[in-house]
C-alpha cells in the first residue's frame, strides 16, 4: 500500500487463517485492482486465478501463460493489498526443478501460497473434460519439491487433485492421501459432481480443504455455510469477478454502438470520487505534496546556510 517500506508477512497470516475455525471466503482477482476491491470488502484473502489471468490476456486456459507474466502480475497485486495473495501456477511450469523455480519466484515477490495441479500439459480447465494426470508419484515429486524450496515455513503449498473426473473418486482420494504424506498443507479436490461427494471426500481426506465454487461446471454451488459444516477450510470463486465484468463491459460497449453515449450507465458505474478513493489517489496527491514542501523548506534553509557561509 502508498510506497510502504516493507511488505508485510502474508504467509503467516494465510498459515494462521488455517490454524483458527471458520471457512474463509476467498475470492478469484486477476488484477491489482479487483484484489484491491476485495481487501477493502473485507475478505481475507484472494486467489490468483490461471484462468482468469490467462483470459484477461485474452488466451485459452492451456496452460499458455509463462511463469514470468504470472509474477509480474503477482507483484503488481501483493504491493496493492495486504492480505495473503495465493496463486495458482497450474502445473508448476514443467517438472520437480521448475516448481522449486517457481516457488522462490512466487515467495520473492510476496504470495502466500501456491496451487499446484496433477495435470499434464497442455492442462485444461477442471471443469471440461478430456483432461490427463501426471502419475501420482509424479505429482507427489512436485509437491515435495515445493516443500523444499521454500524459505518461509509458513508459505502454504495447495495441491489439486483433478483425478474425480478422469480416474475416479477413489483415486482422488487415494491422490489426496499421498500428496499429503510428501507434504502439502491444503488439498483441493477439483470438479467433484456432486454434493454427496464434496461432503464424502471431506469425511475420506483428514486435512484443510479448499473448495471450488466456480460457474458453469460439474459442481454443484453449495453455500460455504454447509461447506463448512462439511469440513472445507477454504472455499475459491477463481472467474466470478471476471464472469460479470465481462458481461458488463460487454452490456456497456453494445449500448455506446447503439445510442453513440454511455449516459443510461452513468447509475451503473464506479464514480470518479470512488475509484480515486479505491485507488488511494488523494492520499498519493497529499504524499506529492508533503515531500515537495518538505524540500522546499530544506532548500530554503540550505541557501540561507550557504548564503551566510560566504559573508
Amino acid at each position: 500500500m502508498l510506497f510502504r517500506k516493507e511488505r508485510g508477512d502474508g504467509a503467516k497470516a494465510l498459515r494462521e487463517e488455517l490454524r483458527r475455525p471458520g471457512i474463509v471466503l476467498v475470492p478469484g482477482v486477476f488484477n491489482a485492482l479487483t484484489a484491491l476491491m476485495a481487501q477493502n470488502l473485507g475478505f481475507k484473502a484472494v486467489y490468483v486465478s490461471g484462468a482468469a489471468v490467462t483470459a484477461s490476456m485474452a488466451l485459452p486456459d492451456l496452460g499458455l501463460i509463462t511463469m514470468d507474466e504470472m509474477v509480474r502480475t503477482v507483484k503488481y497485486i501483493v504491493d496493492a493489498v495486504d492480505i495473503p495473495v495465493i496463486v495458482d501456477i497450474d502445473t508448476g511450469y514443467g517438472e520437480a526443478l521448475n516448481v522449486m523455480r517457481a516457488v522462490r519466484e512466487f515467495e520473492a515477490v510476496g504470495a502466500a501460497g501456491i496451487q499446484l495441479e496433477d495435470q499434464v500439459l497442455p492442462k485444461k480447465c477442471g471443469h471440461l473434460g478430456g483432461k490427463a494426470l501426471v502419475q501420482p508419484e509424479e505429482m507427489a515429486k512436485k509437491v515435495k519439491a515445493a516443500v523444499e524450496a521454500r524459505r518461509n515455513p509458513d508459505f502454504v503449498i495447495i495441491a489439486r487433485t483433478d483425478a474425480v473426473g478422469v480416474t475416479g473418486f477413489e483415486d482422488a482420494v487415494e491422490r489426496a492421501k499421498l500428496y499429503l504424506e510428501v507434504g502439502a498443507d491444503v488439498i483441493f479436490p477439483e470438479a467433484l459432481r456432486t454434493e454427496e461427494e464434496f461432503r464424502e471426500f471431506a469425511k475420506r481426506v483428514k486435512a484443510p480443504l479448499l473448495a471450488n465454487m466456480t460457474e458453469f461446471g460439474v459442481s454443484p454451488l453449495i453455500p460455504a455455510k454447509r461447506l463448512e459444516e462439511y469440513g472445507y477450510k477454504f472455499v475459491i470463486f477463481p472467474v466470478t469477478a471476471l464472469r460479470a465484468a465481462m458481461y458488463a463491459i460487454r452490456e456497456v460497449f453494445k449500448s455506446i454502438m447503439e445510442e453513440g453515449t454511455q449516459a443510461a450507465w452513468l447509475n451503473k458505474m464506479f464514480t470518479r470520487k470512488e475509484l480515486y478513493e479505491l485507488i488511494r489517489y488523494y492520499d498519493y496527491e497529499k504524499l506529492d505534496s508533503e515531500i515537495a514542501k518538505s524540500v522546499d523548506d530544506i532548500y530554503k534553509t540550505f541557501k540561507k546556510r550557504d548564503h551566510g557561509s560566504r559573508n
